[in-house]
This record gives C-alpha cells, structure tokens and sequence, in this order.
C-alpha cells in the first residue's frame, strides 16, 4: 500500500522585493519518510522549511499537513517540532529542563513530564546527564538535547534546519547515524534542511535539489548522484566534471558529442537530440581512467581525450588528479589507488565507459 503524505506543498510563492525565495514549488513529503531539501546557501531551502513550520507566510499557495491545511495556523499550533540551527538551549536550565520545556508550557502534570524526559533521554542518548548544564556539555549532547525537546512534543513532522552545521567533520558523521536510527524509531518525517551533500546521502530517503528558489530535480540519493536529470544537479552534486559540445551524429544505440574537435561517445538513452544541438555532459571524476601516454599508446580514439597532470593531491581513500585538456578546461579525475609512475606535467590519456556519460539538454 503506498504511503499517505504528511506533507503537500503547492505553488508556493514567497518574494523579498523583486527577488523570489520561493518560486511556485510543489512538494510531497510521505509520512515516516526522511526528506532533505539540499542546495547552495541562498537558495530557498529555509524559506521552504520555515514556510511548512509557520515561520515565513508566502505569498500565495498551499501547505497541507496530514491532511489539513495550516495555512492560516501559527507554528505552535501545527503538528511540527522545529529544531533550530545552532543549540538554541536555555542557558540557565538544565538538561531535564531544557527538554521538558514544552510540555511544561502545555501545563502537563510534573510526573507525566519527568517520565517522558527520561524516556526520551534514553532514546538519544543523554541517560545520566539529567542535571547537566548546557555549557558542561558537548556539541554533539547538546544537539542531542535540542532533538530531546522536539521530539518529546509528538508531533507529526520534525523540521531540522542546518542541525549539524555547529558540529565538527567526525561529529557530524556520528551524528548523520543518529538522526536516521532516530527517525525509523519514532517514525514520524523528518525535513532536514542542508547545503552538505555528504550530509544529504547519509540521512535521506529522498532529496530535493533547491536553487534560486526553485525546485530543480527529486529523487532518492542513489538517483540523484548517479543518474543527474538536470545540469545543475551534475555540477552541483559530488565532483563531476561538465563538458559543453554540440550533437555532432547519433543513432539508436550512441550519441557523438564534438567538444572542441575532440569526439566524445556516450551511450544513447532514449536522448531526444538532433545535430548540431548545443548540450553538456557529465561524468563523475571516479568513471574516468587515466593513463600515463607513450610512444606505443599514443592512439586516441572517440572514448578518449589527451591532456596533462597540472595538479596530484592525496586525500587518504583516494588520490585526485587535476587534469588540462589541450582546449585548457581542468577535469578531476578520483583513483581509489595512487598511480605510481605518474607525475605533474605527464602527458595522460582519460577513458571511460560509453554508459557512464549523461547528457543534458540546454
């Protein structure tokens, strides 16, 4: 049976001036799903976030929750919990505290708030820690304690703008872990808000590409990073490398791309082209191989362009090699294993599969 949504979001306007935030975006969100709106800074993602949480009123459009329209609804009547970027903790309460807030607000009876406490310290891992104060605590217990007092209010959506962007590299990664093992355990949705692809992958079921207030392209993170739709999903997403040519042949099963009197053959899915159309490639920099060029492998042929080692960076799991084509654009290609004999200023030739080439219409 296909999930109900928790979310529905339908032409939703909202503008500062002549700039639009948001720009006629629609958007389902299932119920129980982990949903990330990941873009560039400035891009609409918060204005969307706080839009669904009552924080920002549109212009014009819709926002259904559960089925009910909150439009006219201020956030602390909605069925969502908000956590903050930044802690956002009350410095002079303690950890029990700081979580109870809200259902103390609501004027719950003391017992029934000191047991939900417990119960959700023990969920995120704050057990023992009741009588902490926010300073004596981590980044991490301390982000741990904003989710505590959001989630302890049972709502339907738990909103997350930026929550890892206070945290260090490794943190953030345990963190990535956490959130995810803590949504498929209360089962609600989660929106999470981020501009750190890494980030997006690690927590999402699915993702929503946001820029200059627009929705550009949804999809799980395996189809969002394998297999782009959209140009700007190819640039933006992990390091591809972006080639500009024109349709120089084609037929059922390949497409020739003239990119600077170089041909470049791609695989033919059901790309709907003709000649001489201007289009752009993508191809992640871990598709392409390199080899060091010499007299006996000289041969270039239509899977294959020559250029040379500008830049060779180590980076722990892989190696990354920078090189500039004969026509001077800079192509990343990822190793997992570092090529011993090549050096900077060697000549190489790049390859690939015909299959790992994607071509976006401009």
């Amino acid at each position: 049976m296909a999930k109900t949504n928790a979310i529905e979001v339908k032409n939703l306007v909202k503008t500062y001036g002549n700039v639009y935030a948001l720009k006629n975006v629609d958007l389902n969100i299932a119920d129980g799903e982990y949903f990330v709106l990941l873009g560039p800074s400035g891009g609409g993602k918060t204005t969307l976030l706080r839009s669904i949480g009552g924080f920002i009123r549109p212009d014009s459009g819709s926002v259904n929750i559960k089925g009910q329209n909150v439009d006219d609804l201020p956030p602390d009547r909605r069925p969502t919990s908000m956590v903050f970027q930044g802690f956002a903790l009350f410095p002079h309460m303690n950890v029990s505290q700081n979580i109870g807030y809200g259902l103390k607000l609501k004027s719950i009876d003391k017992n029934v708030i000191e047991n939900k406490v417990n119960k959700m310290m023990d969920l995120v891992g704050l057990k023992g820690l009741s009588n902490r104060m926010p300073h004596e605590l981590s980044g991490g217990q301390q982000q741990r304690v904003q989710l505590a007092r959001a989630l302890i209010l049972e709502n339907d959506v738990l909103l997350l703008d930026e929550p890892l962007s206070a945290l260090d590299a490794q943190l953030r990664k345990d963190m990535c872990i956490e959130l995810k093992r803590l949504q498929k355990t209360v089962g609600i949705s989660f929106v999470h808000v981020t501009h750190n692809q890494e980030e997006a992958m690690s927590v999402a079921d699915r993702i929503a590409i946001i820029a200059d207030g627009e929705m550009v392209e949804q999809g799980t993170p395996k189809e969002i990073y394998s297999n782009p739709k959209n140009k700007f999903t190819a640039e933006f997403i992990g390091e591809k490398n972006i080639f500009e040519g024109r349709i120089k042949d084609f037929n059922k099963t390949k497409v020739v791309v003239d990119i600077d009197n170089d041909n470049i053959e791609i695989a033919n899915n059901n790309y709907k082209v003709e000649k001489n159309q201007k289009v752009s490639l993508s191809i992640k920099s871990e598709s392409i191989q390199i080899k060091k060029m010499s007299k006996t492998n000289s041969k270039v042929s239509n899977n294959q362009i020559v250029g040379k080692i500008s830049e060779i960076t180590f980076l722990g799991q892989f190696v990354r090699y920078l090189v500039v084509l004969n026509n001077n654009q800079e192509i990343q290609v990822r190793s997992y294993e570092e090529i011993v004999n090549l050096k900077v200023h060697d000549t190489v030739s790049l390859s690939w599969k015909l299959e790992d080439f994607l071509l976006h219409q401009n």
